[in-house]
C-alpha cells in the first residue's frame, strides 16, 4: 500500500529547514522521519503531501488506497499496531490532530473518515526545530533498536579506549575507529557504514555518525548528537543535528543546533548556545514573523540548506539562518539572517540566483551529487517568494 507522508500543519513551523524538503525528510536520531516509517511499516512505496513547489522533487501521491501519515513523532508498539490495523475510513487522532488515516487519495477528503480513535498515551512529538535536538536522545534510542535488532556489530579496535556496555555500541561494516575514546555510559553510539573516527577523538554518547561521514582529528563530541551521511565534523560539538552533506571540519563550537544539508562552517566559526544572563532563548518564527520564546536556556543555531560562514564567524545565541546565505562580514550578524543573504546583515544585497546555482552545483559535485532542475526550481521559488 502507498504511504503518503503528510506535512499537515507542521511545515511552516519547521522553517527554514523545510524550505527545501517536506517534514518527513528531516533527520533526527539515526534516520529521517521517512526512513523510520518505511522501516517500521516495512514499506518503501512512498509519496509526499507537501507544498506545491516541492512536489516536482518529492512525488505527490497516486490516486489510490493509501495510508496517510503524519511522520514527526515516535510511536509506541501499541500505536504502531493501531496504524497497521486501520481499515478504510478509519483514522487515529492525537491531541486533536489527525496523525494516521486509511483513505483513498482519489478525490482526497477527510470526509472519507468514518471512525476516529483518540490516542491517549503520551507520544514524543516534534513540533518545531528545537524539538529535534531536545528529543534527539529519545530518537537515537528508538532508531538504535530499530536498526540494530538481530544484527551483530563490527568489533571495536583495541587501540581505542571504551567506557560503558558494548551492547550500546554498534559499528557498521567498513567503519574505521582508531586511537579514540568512546563512552556509552551516557547514551548509545552508532557508527555508520564506511564512516571514520580519526585519531584522538572523544565521543560521549548518545551519538550517531552517519554513512561515509568523518569526525576529524581530535574532535570532542557530546550527545545527543546526530551527524547525517557524508559530513566532516571537527572541533567541539554538543547536542547538534546535521542532516547530511555538510561540513564543520575545523575548530570552533556549535551546540543545541540543527544544521541542514550542503552547509559549510569556516575555520573557527562559533555559535553561542546560552545567553550571558541565563535567560530563555528567543528564535525567529517564520509563521508569526517575530522572535518567539523557546522556553529553553540552551538554543544555538538553526541553519537552512546551502548556507555558509566565513572563517572566524561568531554567531549569537538563538540565530536562525535561511537558505543559501553567505555570512562573511565583520561583527556579529543578526539573529535572523534572510535567505540568499550576501554578507549576513540586514539589508545586504541578495546572493544572485545564477551564482547560487553555480556554487551549489560545485559543492554537490564534490559528493558526486547532481544539482537538478528540480533543485533549481526550489531555489527560485524560495528566492522569489521569501
Amino acid at each position: 500500500m502507498q504511504l503518503v507522508f503528510s506535512d499537515a500543519q507542521y511545515w511552516e513551523d519547521f522553517l527554514p529547514l523545510t524550505f527545501t524538503r517536506p517534514v518527513a525528510e528531516m533527520r533526527c536520531g539515526i534516520l529521517t522521519f521517512s526512513e523510520r516509517w518505511q522501516k517500521i511499516l516495512e514499506n518503501t512505496e512512498i509519496s509526499f503531501f507537501t507544498e506545491m513547489y516541492l512536489q516536482e522533487k518529492f512525488p505527490e501521491p497516486e490516486k489510490k488506497e493509501s495510508l496517510f501519515l503524519v511522520t514527526n513523532f515516535l510511536p509506541s508498539e501499541t500505536v504502531i499496531q493501531q496504524i497497521k490495523d486501520l481499515k478504510h475510513g478509519e483514522a487515529l487522532v492525537y491531541e486533536d490532530e489527525l496523525i494516521a488515516a486509511r483513505i483513498n487519495m482519489d478525490g482526497f477528503s477527510l470526509h472519507q473518515i468514518e471512525k476516529m480513535t483518540d490516542i491517549k498515551e503520551e507520544l514524543v512529538f516534534f513540533k518545531k526545530p528545537t524539538d529535534l535536538f531536545t528529543y534527539n536522545h529519545k530518537a537515537i534510542d528508538f532508531d538504535f533498536e530499530l536498526v540494530t535488532r538481530g544484527r551483530i556489530s563490527q568489533e571495536l579496535s583495541s587501540t581505542n579506549g571504551f567506557l560503558g556496555d558494548k551492547k550500546d555500541l554498534f559499528i557498521e561494516e567498513g567503519a574505521q575507529i582508531e586511537f579514540s575514546t568512546l563512552n556509552t555510559k551516557t547514551g548509545k553510539i552508532y557508527i555508520g557504514k564506511n564512516a571514520e573516527v580519526m585519531e584522538g577523538c572523544h565521543l560521549r554518547g548518545p551519538i550517531v555518525l552517519g554513512e561515509a561521514s568523518k569526525f576529524n582529528l581530535g574532535s570532542k563530541i557530546y550527545g545527543a548528537t546526530t551527524i547525517g551521511p557524508h559530513c566532516k565534523v571537527g572541533g567541539e560539538v554538543n547536542n547538534v543535528i546535521i542532516f547530511g552533506y555538510s561540513n564543520k571540519g575545523h575548530d570552533g563550537f556549535i551546540g543545541n543546533s540543527v544544521i541542514g544539508e550542503w552547509c559549510n562552517f569556516g575555520a573557527d566559526s562559533n555559535s553561542s548556545n546560552m545567553k550571558n544572563n541565563y535567560g530563555n532563548v528567543r528564535l525567529w518564527n517564520y509563521r508569526t514573523k517575530a522572535f518567539e520564546d523557546t522556553g529553553l536556556q540552551f538554543a544555538g543555531l538553526i541553519m537552512g540548506d546551502h548556507s555558509k560562514t566565513a572563517i572566524n564567524t561568531q554567531l549569537n545565541t538563538g540565530t536562525v539562518i535561511g537558505v543559501a546565505s553567505n555570512i562573511f562580514k565583520e561583527g556579529f550578524p543578526p539573529n535572523h539572517v534572510e535567505n540568499f543573504s550576501w554578507g549576513g546583515f540586514k539589508d545586504d544585497e541578495k546572493f544572485k540566483l545564477d551564482k547560487a546555482y553555480e556554487v551549489a552545483g560545485r559543492a554537490m559535485a564534490r559528493r558526486k551529487v547532481l544539482l537538478t532542475d528540480e533543485d533549481k526550481a526550489i531555489f527560485k521559488h524560495i528566492f522569489d517568494a521569501y
